[in-house]
C-alpha cells in the first residue's frame, strides 16, 4: 500500500497578488523537488501552466481554495519532504499566505499500489475524518505510530485550525 495525502489551503488573496507572490512564485521548485524525492509517487496536475501548481482545481468553485494531492511509498518518505527539505520552510510560513481555516484541512489514507486517486475521492475522505475522526479509511499524522518526524516538528496552531 501506498499512501495518500490531501492538504487544502484558502489563499488571503487572489493567485496573481503580490500578497501571495512568493508561495507562488515557489510552487513549481516545491513541486518539483517533490517530484524528485525519493519515495514520491504521484502527484495531482493543475493546469500545467508554470507557476500554477494545483491552483486551477476548484473545490466548491471557490478560487482561493487550493489542494495538493499527492501518493508516496510510506509515511517515512512523505515526513522526510515535509520536515527535511525546503518545503518545511513554506509550510512554517503558510500564515503568511493561507487563511486559518475553521476545521481540519489535510487527510491521509491507504492506496493499493497504482492508484491515483481523485480530488472527489479526497475530500469524501477529508470529510469522513472531519465527521468520525481518525481511523482507517481516513487518519492525520497522529494516528500514524511510524510518524516521527511530525511528533517533532508538527502543525503550529495556527496551522492546525
Amino acid at each position: 500500500m501506498h499512501l495518500a495525502e490531501l492538504n487544502i489551503g484558502r489563499l488571503v488573496a487572489p493567485t496573481h497578488d503580490p500578497r501571495v507572490a512568493e508561495f507562488m512564485e515557489n510552487l513549481d521548485r516545491i513541486n518539483g523537488m517533490g517530484k524528485r524525492m525519493p519515495g514520491f509517487v504521484w502527484m495531482m496536475e493543475g493546469s500545467g501552466e508554470p507557476g500554477t501548481g494545483n491552483t486551477d482545481n476548484k473545490i466548491d468553485g471557490d478560487p482561493l481554495l487550493v489542494s495538493n494531492l499527492t501518493v508516496w511509498e510510506s509515511v517515512e518518505t512523505l515526513e522526510n519532504f515535509v520536515w527535511n527539505t525546503v518545503h518545511r520552510q513554506f509550510y512554517e510560513r503558510g500564515p503568511e499566505w493561507f487563511e486559518v481555516m475553521g476545521k481540519m484541512h489535510f487527510v491521509m489514507w491507504w492506496v493499493p499500489e497504482g492508484h491515483q486517486p481523485t480530488l472527489e475521492e479526497a475530500l469524501e475522505r477529508l470529510d469522513h475524518l472531519q465527521e468520525n475522526g481518525d481511523s482507517d479509511h481516513a487518519f492525520g499524522w497522529d494516528y500514524l505510530k511510524e510518524a516521527k518526524l511530525w511528533r517533532n516538528h508538527g502543525c503550529t496552531q495556527v496551522a492546525a485550525e
